[in-house]
């Protein structure tokens, strides 16, 4: 019976000797949703994938893809994944068109569907001018765009994207994304593995987050900060901040923490609407004129720190202090 999830982990468990890698975890990943999974380094988040995807036999538990058991029935589990790892897979001496033709004969894609995939593909991703071009000679958000091109060639319903912005300049960073958004549009389940929470928070339906081997939370990023709603922020920017200011502005009542945020002060507190008509006064005391001040909630990375526990202080300032 259709339980309406795509992935399904079950009381999924991965032991390297003496090592709980992965700790009895259990989650649901919808159709059709595009499903975000955060974790620090050693958190157990590729050991996990790599399982979901079949290259790991799980010590205890299992998962369904797309209905299939990934143990009792991992070929054809296989056939309904796509996979774009981090490091790129693609073959450097192979044309883009070979690369694709390629995939999808291992695949097994019939010859006459494989080569029409491929032109569609490579026009749809903007490679087709350069489809008779060695694959040595592409940039890396180039190859990232190939890479996605060889995950889809079998048109699979799930789609494992392991980092797929990392080491990407801005323009392919934003086009990778919009990739991934049409791709959800079109129907496809997305499992995105990434360290970036903006992206996270701009491409996710819902996101988990792993910990030690365990799950600390599941849930769309707007319920998860509304969650820890007590770490608000006031948001400011000067237009010649200085050292004094900075202790000042850590020394105003109910100022928990302060962060320096590129050219802004991100001032931590429970009652931001006592502290911002201090800081009005700052800049007025100090004569620098205010560019920006704005009250904010709890960010995905907040979330993310708070449920995680990890340590961001630098330093004798502790907390976030200081924290770039």
């Amino acid at each position: 019976m259709d339980n309406g999830f795509a992935i399904e982990a079950l009381n999924l468990t991965k032991s390297f000797s003496q090592v709980l890698a992965v700790d009895h975890i259990s989650f649901g990943v919808r159709k059709g949703e595009v499903f975000g999974f955060l974790g620090p380094n050693g958190a157990g988040k590729t050991t996990t994938v790599r399982m979901l995807i079949t290259l790991l036999t799980p010590s205890e538990g299992t998962a369904l893809v797309n209905g299939h058991d990934i143990i009792k029935d991992a070929y054809r589990a296989r056939q309904d994944i796509g996979v774009v790892p981090e490091m790129s897979n693609v073959y450097v001496e192979l044309s883009a068109w070979a690369n694709l033709t390629f995939t999808g004969e291992l695949h097994g894609v019939p010859r006459r569907r494989r080569e029409a995939r491929s032109q569609e593909l490579l026009r749809e991703l903007g490679l087709w001018e350069k489809r008779g071009t060695r694959a040595s000679e592409f940039s890396m958000g180039m190859r990232k765009r190939l890479l996605i091109a060889m995950a889809l060639v079998h048109d699979p319903a799930v789609i494992f994207l392991d980092e797929p912005t990392s080491g990407l300049d801005v323009q392919s960073g934003i086009l990778v994304r919009a990739i991934i958004r049409r791709l959800n549009r079109d129907g496809a389940t997305i499992f995105l593995t990434t360290h970036q929470m903006e992206e996270a928070n701009q491409t996710c339906d819902r996101v988990a987050i792993i910990n030690h081997g365990r799950l600390a939370c599941v849930d769309a990023p707007e319920n998860l900060r509304q969650a820890i709603e007590s770490v608000q922020s006031v948001l400011v920017s000067f237009a010649q901040p200085s050292e004094a200011l900075e202790r000042d502005l850590a020394g105003l009542r109910g100022v928990l923490e302060v962060r320096k945020d590129g050219d802004k002060f991100r001032l931590f507190t429970d009652r931001p609407g006592a502290v911002v008509p201090q800081i009005v006064d700052l800049a007025r005391s100090h004569h620098i004129e205010l560019v920006s001040l704005n009250t904010a909630g709890p960010s995905l990375e907040d979330v993310f720190i708070k449920v995680t526990g990890i340590d961001v202080s630098i330093g004798e300032k502790g907390g976030r202090n200081g924290v770039a």
